[in-house]
């Protein structure tokens, strides 16, 4: 089921009115999760079936490692829980890059098999959900889980079945770890609803999907294979920045729905994005986009790696694993792996020579040397976005080179206009985010007017784009 549709309107209203009636305040998280089975399941209803068996996973392991009586089983059964949810998400996801990478014969035997296995919405983010889950408990994180040593078994697993179903991050994130979430669990009242933080998320998540990404959408469809060829040195460089502002309106939008739709509930995510293409750095960018992710894979990976604790050649060899895996688990491609070590590869190049440079270009004053990093981040961010538009290496490595080959074709000023008209919001959100003021007294008339353009000049509904992760 979709944000951007009224089926999700519908259950949310409804569920919102179901969940506070006085005499079911008992049932609210059973409330919750069937809402939250009829949104995942509303197209699919067989996904249930792996998802559960999921939750099932997660919940066993997590449950034995409070049970083990020794260091050595509590880490064995925390391993064998990761190891076992990792294993699903391999075995859905990866099977099409496996028969990329081996060549398997596509009509019969295993790779017939490896592309008939579909690709479960969501998975990505539930399992690593689930992985929150089973390392927090090992970890007794901020000792948030005491609790479940005196639980039983059902009681966790009904716990462990709404932390991972909830329904507005279950299919896109943000990806809820479970210490930030479980402590959470309680009756809510209506009184403790925020609606004003509800109010203005929700709003800026529908004009940032339905207005901004739904309607460039048709305007950077063109960078796909092989229509860029036929299109202009200017109008490429121009639908790039649009796929740029797109994706950010199209996850950002999905993130501030997800946020704004879980205050409801009296439940609180932490901000997934905070105005990326402001960042003068690309450590900065990483602060600001996806930050539920990056800070998983802060934690979860990068830190136990090694982190910076072990020199420079170690801190750079864990920045490449970190960022590698992290553009792989974006997508089942080995363009989405040179994605993710593009941005390695960024990272630890500013890390070496950030200190140098700025020496260097000392004459040119702070503001100069600020604006120039900006350019640099924003440019090769943008680029690097190619990778997620055109999933075939070769392809984007065209579009490429097309940018500098193809200025005798002629200009399609219409599209040029269209492009930075949708865009100019996204450059103005970032604008005011970057001055830190904020809306300041026009506030309650910028909301009007963007519940206005919701309303009057939505574009054609597609899906997330992050939905294909």
């Amino acid at each position: 089921m979709l944000f951007n549709s009224y089926q999700y309107l519908f259950l949310l209203s409804a569920t919102f009115f179901l969940y506070y009636v006085p005499w079911l305040r008992n049932l609210q998280i059973f409330i919750l999760i069937i809402s939250s089975f009829v949104f995942y399941g509303y197209s699919q209803p067989t996904l249930l079936v792996l998802f559960m068996f999921n939750v099932w996973v997660c919940t066993y392991t997590s449950y034995r490692v409070t049970r083990a009586i020794d260091y050595k089983s509590k880490k064995r059964w925390a391993t064998l829980g990761v190891v076992s949810t990792l294993s699903i998400l391999a075995f859905f996801k990866y099977n099409r890059l496996l028969l990329e990478t081996f060549t398997f014969n596509k009509e019969d035997g295993i790779g017939a098999f490896l592309i008939s296995i579909p690709l479960p919405i969501g998975i990505s983010f539930y399992t690593f959900q689930g992985i929150s889950l089973i390392v927090d408990v090992y970890r007794e994180k901020d000792k948030k889980f005491e609790p479940l040593q005196i639980e039983s078994f059902w009681v966790h697993f009904y716990r462990t079945t709404f932390f991972k179903s909830f329904f507005p991050q279950l299919i896109a994130g943000p990806i809820v770890k479970a210490h930030d979430f479980f402590y959470q669990i309680k009756t809510k009242q209506l009184r403790h609803v925020h609606w004003g933080a509800a109010i203005e998320h929700l709003i800026i998540g529908y004009f940032l999907k339905c207005v901004i990404a739904d309607n460039l959408k048709d305007h950077t469809f063109w960078i796909a294979y092989p229509y860029f060829k036929t299109v202009s040195t200017i109008n490429l460089i121009t639908m790039l920045f649009g796929y740029s502002m797109q994706i950010f309106a199209d996850f950002a939008g999905y993130s501030y729905i997800a946020v704004g739709s879980a205050k409801l509930f009296g439940y609180d995510f932490f901000e997934n994005f905070n105005w990326p293409y402001v960042s003068t750095s690309f450590s900065e960018f990483w602060r600001r986009w996806h930050i539920s992710l990056s800070t998983f894979l802060k934690e979860y990976l990068y830190i136990p790696l090694g982190g910076n604790r072990k020199g420079e050649l170690f801190t750079y060899r864990n920045l490449f694993i970190t960022m590698f895996l992290g553009g792989l688990w974006h997508g089942a491609g080995w363009s989405y792996a040179v994605w993710g070590t593009a941005h390695g590869l960024a990272l630890a190049i500013e890390r070496i020579s950030s200190e140098k440079l700025t020496k260097a270009t000392r004459f040119l004053g702070s503001r100069v040397q600020s604006f120039l990093a900006w350019g640099i981040v924003f440019s090769v961010v943008s680029l690097a976005w190619l990778l997620f538009k055109l999933t075939h290496f070769s392809h984007a490595i065209d579009y490429f080179f097309s940018i500098f080959t193809n200025f005798g074709i002629q200009i399609q000023k219409q599209q040029i206009f269209l492009v930075g008209m949708y865009s100019l919001p996204v450059i103005y959100l970032h604008w005011i985010a970057f001055k830190g003021k904020g809306f300041g007294r026009f506030a309650f008339l910028i909301y009007a007017l963007m519940l206005f353009f919701i309303v009057t000049n939505r574009g054609g509904a597609g899906e997330f784009i992050y939905f294909q992760f």
